[in-house]
C-alpha cells in the first residue's frame, strides 16, 4: 500500500512538473481575503470556521520525510485544500539534506498558499551533537530564520534537559523572530515510532510534569504546546483519555496541538494493539468530539481530506455522522460555505 501510495504521489508530481512554473518571489503571507477559491456547492450548508490565517482549529502537516514533499506536489496540495491547512512541519530534520534553492522553493510554496513552514524537533540533534553549545544553538536559530522559516518546534523526547534551559531555548527563539513551540509529553523514547513494547519499557511521566512544563513554557513567550501522541494515543494497548481530559482541562485550547500517527507505518506485529490508521478516523474524531471540531491537529499531509470533511460536518463515522456542529457569523447563525483563505 505505501509503495503504490508513494508511486502515485511522484506521478502526479512529474506530470504536474511539466504545465507549471513558480515564482521565486520572497516568501509572503497573503492576506485571508485575497485569494478565496469558489465552490459549486456553497449553496449546501456545513460548519462555519474560522478564516485563515486562524487562531484555533489549526491543521498542521507532515511535509518531506516518510515521502519527498516536492514543490510542485505541495502546490498542487494547497491548489486543492490549502483552505483546511495552515502549517507544514518538516520531519527528522530532513531540510538539513535539501538544496538551499529548493529548500527556500518549497518554504516559499507554503507563503504563498498562507501556510506557516516549521522545522519540527531537529533541535534535539544540534543540541545533542554540539552538546548544547550556545553558539551552535543561535547559528542554527539564524539560519532557519534566514531561510524562511516560522515556527520552530522544541521537542525534547530523546533528551533529558532541564526545565529552566528549555524555557531558556524557547526565550532565545523568540528572540531570533521565530515562533517557538516546545513538544512535550508523558512518553520517554517519544518520537521515533518505537514499537509498544520499546515504549513500555522505557516507562511513562505522570501527566503533571508535561502540564507544569507547558505553562513554564508559554511563560517564556511559546506560541503553542505540541502534544506528543506516543504514549497517550499512538503505540499504547489503551489510549490515555485520562491524559487528554488533564492537559485539555490544565491548558488554554488554543494554546495546545495534538500529534497522531502515520497510518502507513503501523507496526505490523501490533496491529492487534495499534489500530489508529488514518483511514479509522476514531482518534481525530475523539478529539473533535471532546473538543470541538476546531481543535488544533497535526496530520499527515495524506489526512487532510478526511480531516476538512470531519471539520466541516459534512461526513464522519456512525458516531460523528451530523453531529459535530459550530455556531456561525451574523443572523443566519450557520455558514454554507467554506472558510475564507
Amino acid at each position: 500500500m505505501a509503495s503504490t501510495f508513494a508511486k502515485y504521489i511522484l506521478r502526479g508530481a512529474l506530470a504536474s512538473n511539466s504545465r507549471r512554473t513558480f515564482s521565486s518571489s520572497s516568501p509572503c503571507l497573503i492576506s485571508s481575503s485575497s485569494n478565496t477559491p469558489t465552490s459549486a456547492y456553497n449553496f449546501l450548508p456545513s460548519n462555519f470556521l474560522p478564516a485563515k490565517p486562524r487562531g484555533h482549529g489549526l491543521t498542521e502537516i507532515r511535509g518531506p520525510y516518510y515521502y519527498p514533499v516536492t514543490q510542485t506536489y505541495l502546490d498542487e496540495l494547497l491548489s486543492d485544500w490549502g483552505e483546511f491547512v495552515d502549517g507544514v512541519k518538516f520531519a527528522g530534520g530532513a531540510f538539513s539534506l535539501m538544496p538551499e534553492e529548493r529548500l527556500r522553493g518549497l518554504i516559499e510554496t507554503a507563503h504563498k498558499h498562507n501556510v506557516y513552514v516549521s522545522t519540527g524537533g531537529y533541535i534535539e540533534k544540534v543540541l545533542s551533537s554540539s552538546n548544547g553549545n550556545r553558539a551552535v544553538i543561535q547559528k542554527y536559530l539564524e539560519t532557519c530564520k534566514n531561510m524562511g522559516f516560522d515556527v520552530l518546534e522544541i521537542s525534547s523526547g530523546f533528551l533529558s534537559i532541564p526545565t529552566d534551559d528549555w524555557a531558556d531555548l524557547v526565550e532565545m527563539t523568540a528572540k531570533a523572530g521565530l515562533k517557538p513551540k516546545p513538544e512535550v509529553g508523558i512518553q520517554w523514547g517519544a518520537g521515533g515510532d518505537a514499537s509498544v513494547a520499546e515504549l513500555e519499557s522505557a516507562g511513562t511521566r505522570d501527566p503533571k510534569w508535561l502540564i507544569d512544563r507547558a505553562k513554564t513554557f508559554l511563560e517564556a513567550g511559546a506560541y503553542m504546546i505540541m502534544i506528543e501522541s506516543e504514549g497517550i494515543t499512538e503505540n499504547v494497548r489503551s489510549w490515555r483519555t485520562d491524559v487528554i481530559s488533564a492537559v485539555t482541562s490544565a491548558l488554554p485550547k488554543e494554546k495546545i496541538m495534538r500529534a497522531f500517527p502515520n497510518f502507513l507505518f503501523v507496526h505490523l506485529a501490533e496491529l492487534s494493539v495499534d489500530r489508529f490508521e488514518a483511514a479509522d478516523p476514531e482518534v481525530f474524531a475523539y478529539h473533535i468530539q471532546n473538543q470541538g471540531a476546531t481543535a488544533n491537529l497535526f496530520v499527515d499531509h495524506s489526512q487532510i481530506v478526511q480531516l476538512a470533511c470531519l471539520r466541516k460536518g459534512i461526513w464522519g463515522t456512525g458516531s460523528t455522522f451530523g453531529k459535530i456542529v459550530t455556531i456561525g457569523e451574523g443572523e443566519s447563525g450557520g455558514s454554507n460555505r467554506i472558510p475564507s483563505a
